[in-house]
């Protein structure tokens, strides 16, 4: 479990995010959604301990993330950034390998060199392991980096759930390979310590994939719930500056968003 309470963060006076609660749980997909500039990245970065709030506290399984050293962290918690750019040449399965640095020294043991070589199947990379990583397109790197934080993360933990933050996940994919990815996202949740928060652009695919939505605007919650409290007209538009033509299928398990 993973708890954000009254996160606010400022810089050079400029409220980036404003009382931010959130509770975030294991086996559940959490979407943070909004417009350009509402401050979804800065609250995933927060909650991974990459930027630290001006007020506010972050609990993983009951402590205080302040409380938690990097490398205690590193064991549990995995982050895939926006920035997939190397500044080296390196071997594919060598990427995926740096997942593993936290579980080792010296030199990765048999534990880990499983653990990369099913991450790497698991997320169809395997194919590329010799590859330069420096030679592939824009979307493989980003498929190969699922394999490369998801191999951080792939045992579970003692006496404590994993945390997978991603922030901006799809944006180099084609629509195959954003489906293909939420698709294994959410066979990893059937793994119940596993806690996975994200975030899209795609309002789609959060409404089809999401457990828990985190509409955010202007750095504040401007709703939280299941799509069908967050998705609505009023919230698109107040957030958006849109209207949305808004459909359901005829059992109300799937909401469909158009935009004229």
């Amino acid at each position: 479990m993973l708890h954000a309470k009254n996160i606010s963060y400022t810089i050079d006076g400029k409220h980036l995010l404003n009382q931010v609660s959130a509770t975030f749980e294991p086996g559940k997909l959490s979407l943070i959604i909004g417009p350009n500039g509402a401050g979804k990245s800065t609250l995933i970065k927060t909650i991974c301990n990459q930027l630290r709030p001006t007020s506010g506290n972050v609990h993983y399984n009951g402590r205080e993330l302040s409380d938690c050293s990097d490398m205690e962290l590193a064991k549990i918690r995995a982050v895939l950034s926006q920035n997939i750019e190397l500044a080296f040449p390196m071997k594919v399965w060598e990427v995926v390998m740096m997942g593993r640095y936290p579980h080792f020294t010296g030199k990765p043991g048999p534990h880990d060199e499983q653990a990369c070589d099913e991450a790497m199947q698991f997320f169809d990379v395997s194919d590329m392991a010799e590859r330069d990583y420096m030679t592939l397109s824009g979307g493989e790197k980003q498929r190969v980096h699922f394999a490369h934080v998801a191999t951080q993360i792939w045992y579970p933990a003692e006496d404590s759930c994993r945390y997978l933050m991603l922030d901006e996940p799809l944006t180099f994919l084609d629509v195959r390979y954003q489906f293909h990815f939420m698709d294994k996202i959410r066979s990893l949740l059937k793994q119940n310590d596993l806690v996975v928060i994200g975030v899209v652009h795609d309002l789609n695919l959060a409404s089809k994939y999401g457990d828990q939505i985190i509409l955010l605007s202007d750095g504040n919650v401007l709703s939280i719930g299941d799509k069908h409290e967050v998705l609505t007209r009023e919230n698109i538009k107040k957030a958006f500056g849109i209207e949305p033509v808004l459909m359901q299928d005829d059992h109300k398990n799937s909401l469909y968003l158009f935009f004229d």
